[in-house]
């Protein structure tokens, strides 16, 4: 094949266009830096079922199925076919889904928009680690602020004008965030009584009820994201703050085609273009990429093109920065000659850096559902038929009001189980006004045939297990590489604290459920069904239907002699001008929602990359975060 060259001034060359990679792009567009960015996907605005599955909030799950946007990855949660096949959402000779999204915003385009920053023992913890102070969380919190235009405050919005700001949160920033839940869904009797009856439940849980309702009010009704007085995180109800405005999603996408319109000749953007490999100059440091030009070229697309797309390389003068995921990076790396030398060798891959860590230490949050049928179905969702032209998405449509404008989220619970590891807390539980099991085949399905259904989804953060893995399936760049989380008894030491936590959440949330079962507006009991009570049931359970979609950490940084990838300026360990700014860079997953950590790092990431491109020092207690 033709090898297209596009020329070789662009300062930047950068892939994926995602909560990494859009973000970075955005950010050194405005700072004057010429960026060539390439995106696998498209930006499919007139497909079936568009632009509202990406732009209705409630249609998120449509989204993740929309052959306009999917990427189908197949992974392994255990290498025991027996116990693996206990898992209904399995699929025998495939493995079970993981939906990702190919498209320009890249997984922003689809997820649930919830922003929640991590905790600040996360960034702490990397700080530590490489010496490097300014991943300290004081630093840190300050690029929150910088990307945070907060929404759902308006009180303290109007303060913070006047000096007066405990809140932490951001009010300048270029993502909009707001309420999970628009006012105009309270007249809903049994949503109400879902939300007070959970407060009212856990708060006599509590050995001091009214001392913590105080601090609940005076914390910030529920803010999640508010700073503490005294320090310390979140715990207790809250609602789930959301990247929209005007409760329409808005986050990644939407900054890059305002940096674009302002921004013309700093920042191009590539669409249809898969990344094969990184090009390297005659010293060994990273000098571009050679990409695939055409659509739907990646076999995880639901039906993959059988063209071979045409050839073409894009140069850059400074650096070449990967943002591709945890699974797209720690392949294009190994594609590259960079990773387990003796695995590369075994796929006929020259080697250029040995670097054992590349596609190791692959994470993710366990999460199962407690489902449940209503004694009748949610007013809220009167009228729904989940696609454009319904009540619903006229109400929506008209002043962003409604069911619609939300992403299904009524109420949170963030709390810490007796296995936790650390102080911070390890549990979020949040009550879902449909009915979601998990990924697989039509799962959306579930969604819009169901309006009569509760979901309380169970999320364990800070997990124990660091043992999956991203491996090459082969040479082609075409195929996706060999995923498997290695969960539980087959992952890390301490998968018994992670098992205990997600029983005692279980049952933390039957006890919340039980006073609206006993007065009858929840019917029964869907999943895992009241029959299923002891701890090992439980367990087992939790084994059988565990999922995640915050996969990370598979090029984290730390050092090579411990399996790390990257050095605290997120350079690639044994290259030059080559960086990673994506979830595979966190040495542990953290937080509890992936995406605001990564909107974080890539701020920071801008940051580092300009202070190299300016010849500024880079290292611990020198970059401090600028124009806030």
């Amino acid at each position: 094949m033709a090898v297209v060259e596009t020329g070789l001034d662009w300062d930047y060359v950068i892939v994926g266009s995602g909560a990494g990679g859009g973000v970075l792009a955005a950010r050194l567009a405005e700072e004057g830096m010429r960026v060539f960015l390439l995106e696998a996907g498209g930006d499919p605005q007139s497909a079936e079922r568009m632009p509202d599955d990406c732009a209705v909030p409630a249609f998120h799950a449509f989204a993740c199925e929309n052959p306009a946007l999917a990427w189908d990855f197949h992974v392994r949660h255990y290498s025991d076919e027996a116990q693996q096949a206990r898992d209904p959402k399995y699929r025998p000779g495939q493995g079970v889904l993981y939906p990702r999204a190919a498209a320009l915003g890249g997984c922003t385009v689809h997820n649930a928009m919830i922003f929640m920053p991590p905790h600040d023992a996360d960034w702490n913890e990397i700080a530590r680690m490489t010496g490097d102070l300014s991943w300290r969380a004081e630093y840190m919190r300050r690029y929150a602020q910088r990307i945070e235009n907060c929404g759902h405050r308006p009180v303290w919005r109007i303060l913070h004008h006047l000096g007066l700001d405990p809140t932490g949160h951001g009010w300048k920033g270029w993502l909009r965030t707001e309420k999970s839940m628009p006012l105009s869904v309270v007249h809903d009797d049994g949503l109400m009584r879902l939300v007070l009856g959970t407060a009212r439940s856990f708060t006599r849980k509590l050995p001091t009820p009214l001392l913590s309702a105080w601090r609940w009010l005076r914390n910030g009704l529920g803010d999640p994201n508010s700073r503490r007085r005294g320090g310390g995180s979140f715990e207790g109800i809250c609602y789930t703050p959301l990247s929209t405005d005007g409760h329409r999603r808005s986050a990644v996408r939407e900054r890059l085609l305002d940096v674009a319109r302002r921004f013309p000749h700093n920042l191009h953007i590539e669409l249809d273009a898969l990344a094969t490999r990184v090009l390297f100059d005659a010293r060994g440091a990273a000098s571009g990429v050679e990409y695939l030009k055409g659509a739907r070229l990646y076999r995880a697309h639901p039906v993959p093109s059988d063209r071979p797309g045409t050839r073409r390389e894009v140069h850059a003068q400074r650096e070449v920065i990967l943002c591709g995921g945890a699974f797209n990076t720690p392949q294009l790396l190994m594609l590259s000659g960079i990773g387990p030398a003796r695995e590369l060798r075994a796929h006929g891959i020259d080697v250029q850096v040995d670097l054992p860590g590349v596609g190791r230490n692959l994470q993710d949050r366990y999460e199962v559902a407690l489902t449940h049928r209503m004694s009748r179905p949610w007013e809220v969702l009167e009228g729904a038929r989940w696609k454009r032209g319904d009540a619903l998405w006229k109400q929506w449509k008209r002043a962003g009001e409604g069911m619609y404008g939300s992403n299904g989220a009524a109420v949170g619970v963030v709390s810490r189980s007796s296995a936790a590891a650390t102080p911070e807390p390890d549990l979020f539980c949040m009550a879902l006004l449909a009915r979601f099991e998990g990924y697989f085949p039509g799962f959306s399905k579930l969604i819009s045939g169901h309006d009569d259904h509760l979901s309380w989804a169970v999320l364990k953060g800070r997990t124990r297990n660091r043992a999956g893995s991203v491996r090459l399936r082969s040479a082609d760049p075409l195929d996706t590489p060999l995923v498997d989380f290695a969960h539980f008894e087959e992952g890390s030491p301490g998968s018994e604290d992670d098992l205990r936590a997600m029983v005692e959440a279980i049952r933390a949330l039957r006890g919340l459920t039980e006073p609206l079962i006993e007065s009858g507006w929840i019917a029964q009991e869907l999943q895992p069904g009241p029959q299923v009570k002891s701890d090992e049931a439980l367990a087992q359970f939790v084994r059988d239907t565990a999922w995640g979609h915050h996969a990370s950490c598979t090029c984290p940084i730390g050092p090579k002699a411990q399996g790390g990838v990257l050095d605290s300026t997120l350079q690639v360990h044994g290259t030059s001008r080559l960086r990673v700014v994506d979830a595979s860079a966190f040495p542990r997953i953290p937080g509890f929602f992936i995406a605001a950590a990564i909107f974080m790092l890539a701020e920071k990431a801008a940051d580092m990359v300009l202070a190299t491109a300016r010849g500024m020092p880079t290292s611990a207690g020198h970059t401090q975060p600028g124009g806030l």
